[in-house]
């Protein structure tokens, strides 16, 4: 008997620490990669402060030239907004319209098969790739300049979140109505729109909404590509040199931004009879008005809790022949009047945008012609080795944003983090900024910083930098609340820092989340960072925008394959990073 097992007591096993798995040491190491990257980025970029704090002159000029700010005449700016919404709303519906059978297609309990999933799929991540901004440019040469081609642009490019967001929430489904529906002999489509479609409705109007606020803030840069609206004015007057316009403009932008996001609240709240729980600005507007019992919000969502909670009878009702036979109760009504809203608001929109149904006749005939312009790709008159260059500089802005947003997010989150923050006012005051930044359009604060220091990708940086701590910093402070208490408690009982208790027993679980978090940002900056440098912000979008403004359409899909591909492999890598980390 070894010396080894006569120091080990009888009857104990000696533990056995779990190897880690090639695949996760490799998901590690890929990531340190791409925080060198976005490091080295953030340093070839060539962010200076003291060249920032050198360009103050011209922040003071273009503040005197900015101020006082100046607005359209009160018709044409409500006509503007109007036209504006009115764009966003039936793009986003026809994304929704069009997301169904994607979405359809691509949840794996309802596909008809592997391949019709790998198409769904393949649908969605596509559409989302190419941005609305590029499908608008190639539109208009096909359609009368207007809202048609906004609305379809911002329609296809919105299939790609809509479709994948369905599709989660239809995976997710309690499958046993269905099979009942099946059972007794129901048709696919029965069991679709009477077994999952009643389960995943509130899902999917939380989608529809969310993102419509989305498509509002990126609608400013299908102005610059003659789409008609705010962004169009706001274009018109930067290119005038009329900042008191342009930043007039701006605020209204803003405002609307806000407001949209209260009213999206309101119609959750009111429409599904869910209680806003998010921290943005609408909800919490929301439920502030419910606790003050103004609206009919608050006193929706409380018939509707009763309602549901009632502790007899089917949802309230005393049997089932009396759920059959549903009165017209209050909350009843309340869902009748904003469904009447909703349908009002969709017709207004139709029309305000005065669509111009018979290019839908006549565009086909140039199709053709466009497809030959669009296939082959060509770099034109630019080298492959500038057109490289190009994107390899757009993605070092992305990196280097999306490093700068997560430094500061992980400061700003934990700030507004309830079980971190040192004291309310702080948490308040940290969500309160989270709030107002993600309100900023990037594309705004990117034309602002390219006037004060100039073309070139530090002016891209900082403003995709800044504005993603909007999003960023929320969805960390919401993965910090969401930790377990117990070990955070534990260390605090035994006498632990709270900067111990921080870095001990909240970011470790939270540090998937972050990861994940993370390169969504990447993804999202990689298209952002193309469309900001449409108005000068650097990378490949300058290349883009001087492709479309002579209408050289081939250049357009040599640059948009370039983003594509650039876009799948980085949601392929955060793909296989999180599964290996699972």
């Amino acid at each position: 008997m070894s010396t080894a097992t006569l120091s080990q007591p009888r009857g104990l096993v000696a533990p056995v620490r779990p190897r880690t798995s090639p695949e996760r040491i490799a998901a590690i190491v890929a990531i340190l990669l791409v925080l060198a990257a976005a490091a080295w980025s953030f340093a070839a970029v060539g962010i200076s402060l003291p060249d920032i704090i050198a360009s103050w002159g011209n922040a003071e000029n273009f503040l005197s030239r900015a101020l006082p700010l100046e607005f359209p005449p009160l018709g044409e700016l409500l006509w503007s907004t109007a036209l504006t919404l009115g764009i966003v709303i039936i793009g986003t519906l026809l994304a929704a319209v069009l997301s169904l059978p994607v979405a359809y297609l691509a949840a794996g309990n309802t596909t008809p098969g592997r391949g019709w999933r790998v198409a769904g799929r393949s649908i969605g991540v596509v559409t989302r790739a190419i941005p609305d901004v590029v499908i608008a440019m190639i539109l208009a040469g096909m359609f009368t300049l207007g809202a048609l081609p906004g609305i379809i642009a911002i329609g296809i490019h919105s299939i790609g979140m809509i479709s994948k967001l369905f599709a989660d929430a239809i995976e997710q489904i309690d499958e046993g109505p269905r099979r009942a529906i099946r059972a007794a002999g129901g048709s696919t489509a029965q069991q679709f729109f009477s077994g999952v479609m009643p389960q995943v409705a509130p899902s999917f109007v939380a989608t529809i909404l969310h993102r419509n606020d989305i498509n509002l803030r990126g609608s400013v840069i299908l102005g610059y590509v003659g789409v008609v609206g705010l962004g169009h004015d706001l274009a018109f007057a930067l290119q005038s040199l009329d900042y008191a316009l342009a930043m007039g403009l701006a605020l209204v932008i803003f405002l609307l931004c806000v407001g949209m996001e209260i009213v999206s609240s309101a119609v959750r709240t009111s429409l599904l009879g869910v209680a806003p729980s998010g921290r943005g600005l609408g909800d919490r507007t929301v439920r502030a008005a419910a606790r003050a019992g103004r609206g009919v919000t608050g006193r929706f969502a409380a018939r509707t809790e009763q309602t549901l909670l009632a502790p007899h009878g089917v949802a309230g009702f005393a049997d089932v022949d009396a759920a059959m036979r549903r009165p017209w109760t209050a909350s009843r009504r309340t869902n009748a009047v904003w469904s009447a809203i909703a349908a009002a608001v969709v017709v207004g929109a139709l029309w305000v945008c005065d669509i111009q149904w018979g290019d839908l006749l006549t565009f086909w005939k140039y199709v053709p012609a466009m497809l030959a312009k669009l296939w082959p790709p060509s770099f034109g008159n630019y080298s492959a080795e500038q057109m490289f260059g190009a994107m390899a500089e757009t993605i070092q802005i992305a990196l280097a944003a999306t490093l700068l947003s997560l430094l500061l997010s992980l400061v700003v989150g934990s700030l507004a983090a309830r079980n971190i923050a040192p004291n309310r006012a702080t948490r308040v005051g940290a969500r309160l900024s989270l709030v107002v930044v993600r309100g900023i359009p990037e594309l705004i604060l990117a034309i602002v910083l390219i006037v004060i220091t100039g073309f070139g990708p530090q002016a891209g940086v900082l403003a995709l930098g800044f504005c993603g701590i909007g999003l960023l910093g929320k969805l960390f402070a919401d993965s910090f609340e969401e930790v377990a208490p117990g070990p955070e408690r534990a260390l605090r009982a035994a006498g632990a820092s709270r900067m111990q208790v921080y870095a001990a027993a909240t970011v470790p679980p939270s540090s998937k989340a972050i990861i994940g978090h993370s390169f969504y940002m990447l993804d999202t900056n990689l298209r952002a960072a193309t469309i900001l440098g449409i108005v000068g912000g650097g990378g490949i979008g300058f290349y883009l925008n001087n492709a479309g403004r002579i209408s050289a359409y081939d250049e357009v899909m040599a640059i948009v394959l370039m983003m594509t591909a650039t876009v799948l492999i980085v949601e392929g890598l955060a793909s296989w990073i999180r599964k290996a980390l699972h």
